[in-house]
């Protein structure tokens, strides 16, 4: 037997899924001293890896049901994910779920809206956004070493690790576009992908796709298992300065910046090549970062880098590139209805209607009569607004949601898949009541989460968070975090949509809060923001 690594912290983690990856999931949550047990489909397999890191192997339906058991990392075939998820959340556990977070759109959203109306931590494994080389190019792009974004592009290569249950797009691209998408900050207007299949009927073994970004960012990422050699290399181009992140060489080599520049006043262009300059690096192994993130998380009960709306990020791409994949045209192309830049060609609208630029309106939507939609949101499929409503820039519609009349987002809003807004108290059939709709304001920044109901004539205010399935029947305060039915106050969220502990720090940000009669005020920005203290949270 090795080492015994029974729990001795006070976040207890079973592994369920003893693969390959899964083994080194089992390693490291054992060095931190978390582990509880393991579980996998082969019980010779788990009764081995238990006996090895001197813990239980238990089934599936132990681990879950065990109360001393807080939190559960699956890493199981990656269409177990959503089933297993669902199962572990039901009975009150934290999740990790190894990439990607389900193989259906459907079936991610289901878990995501589960773990928000049960109040569990729910992480995805998208490692290299743990990676020490990512975090510093990100600090770099945050901070406008590379200037503005133009292009980024990503190799993930190699030879083996072929997979029959998910393609290579599946297999090796989530860690890219997770990466692409959190450079970003944005997801792509388009997806294009094509690929080519040698080995398996129907899982292309290699694939290159492609994304175009409202604010003019492209980006490709090609991934492929049939390669001669092992390439992991993220490319990014700005107007000041190129990024190279390749993770097949030592760590002094890992992340290099250039200044190349290119002058333009002459006949030719001329390329004017600098040195690259090592950008140093805290050494760390990515894995235990992330599993140590997680077990933070569970801890402070606060909202994971990589957390489920993450994970359904990356997911939207995967599932657009399949369509192309399969032969479908791009999910948004570049001219919709009546040649308007990103409105699919499935969707209605109608005359009067105002849309923002860099507004994207998906499939079988409709914009009723009088509508006004400010500029960069996304109205997802299914959706309808009006006649005459106003939604503010920057917000996020997801799918099935209605905004009727009397409802008004302000900027910034997030309506989750299938939030319900009502302009009636007592509807019927057969009486009239267009006489008595009473209006719905959604303050800027507020979140509405999936599944949840907002009963007319109430307003959430500012940076508020309603719960998945919520009930809303009374006024949310701004920054109030909002469960149940009806829905009752919690606890606190910062303007980044972290749950605020009882130090009222953001865990994200570094902002400080304090309540004052009853209302939440901030009182700091972040170190090195430029704010001022004493802000009225509004």
């Amino acid at each position: 037997m090795g080492v015994d690594a029974k729990v001795t912290g006070d976040v207890s983690v079973a592994v369920i899924g003893c693969g390959m990856w899964g083994r080194n999931l089992v390693r490291t949550f054992a060095g931190l001293g978390h582990l509880g047990a393991v579980a996998d489909a082969d019980p010779v397999v788990a009764a081995a890896t238990g006996e090895e890191h001197g813990v239980e192997a238990r089934t599936v339906d132990e681990v879950v049901a065990d109360d001393d058991i807080d939190a559960v990392v699956i890493a199981t075939p990656a269409r177990d994910h959503a089933e297993l998820g669902l199962a572990a959340l039901d009975h009150g556990k934290h999740i990790f779920v190894e990439k990607p977070l389900a193989l259906t759109l459907l079936d991610a959203e289901r878990v995501v809206a589960r773990a928000e109306a049960t109040d569990r931590v729910l992480m995805v494994g998208h490692l290299l956004q743990y990676h020490p080389a990512f975090l510093a190019l990100r600090d770099l792009a945050s901070r406008g070493e590379l200037g503005a974004l133009r292009y980024l592009y990503s190799n993930r290569l190699n030879l083996g690790r072929v997979r029959r249950e998910e393609n290579a797009l599946w297999s090796f691209a989530p860690h890219d576009i997770s990466m692409i998408l959190a450079l970003v900050g944005d997801e792509p207007v388009e997806v294009s992908a094509q690929g080519a299949t040698f080995l398996s009927p129907g899982v292309p073994d290699v694939t290159t796709t492609h994304l175009r970004f409202a604010g003019g960012q492209q980006a490709h990422v090609f991934v492929s298992w049939l390669h001669p050699f092992k390439e992991q290399r993220l490319v990014v181009v700005g107007d000041r300065a190129m990024a190279v992140f390749d993770d097949t060489l030592g760590w002094e080599d890992k992340l290099r910046l250039y200044h190349h520049s290119v002058d333009l006043s002459g006949p030719v262009p001329t390329a004017d090549r600098a040195e690259g300059i090592t950008v140093p690096l805290a050494r760390a192994e990515p894995l235990r970062l992330e599993c140590e993130h997680f077990v933070e998380c569970v801890r402070s009960r606060s909202r994971p880098r990589t957390d489920g709306s993450e994970g359904l990020r990356v997911l939207r791409v995967l599932a657009r590139a399949e369509e192309s994949l399969r032969g479908s045209p791009p999910s948004l192309p570049p001219s919709g209805v009546d040649g308007r830049d990103g409105i699919h060609p499935t969707a209605i609208i109608d005359e009067d209607v105002d849309i923002g630029p860099d507004t994207r309106v998906w499939h079988f939507s409709h914009l009723l009569s009088g509508t006004r939609i400010g500029a960069g949101c996304t109205i997802g499929q299914n959706v309808v607004v009006g006649p005459e409503v106003t939604v503010g820039d920057r917000c996020r519609v997801q799918n099935n949601v209605s905004l009727y009349q009397g409802v008004t987002l302000e900027e910034g809003v997030f309506c989750g898949p299938s939030a319900v807004f009502t302009n009636v108290h007592n509807p019927r059939a057969d009486v009239s009541r267009k006489d008595e709709l009473r209006p719905t304001l959604v303050r800027r920044g507020a979140t509405i989460g999936a599944n949840a109901t907002i009963v007319c004539g109430h307003q959430i205010g500012a940076f508020a968070f309603v719960g998945a399935g919520a009930v809303v029947t009374a006024d949310v305060a701004p920054h109030a975090l909002v469960v149940g039915n009806p829905a009752r106050p919690i606890g606190w969220m910062s303007h980044d949509g972290e749950r605020l502990d009882s130090d009222l720090v953001c865990r994200r940000s570094g902002r400080r809060y304090e309540v004052v009669g009853g209302a939440l005020r901030l009182v700091a920005e972040a170190i090195g923001s430029g704010g001022t203290g004493g802000v009225a949270c509004s």
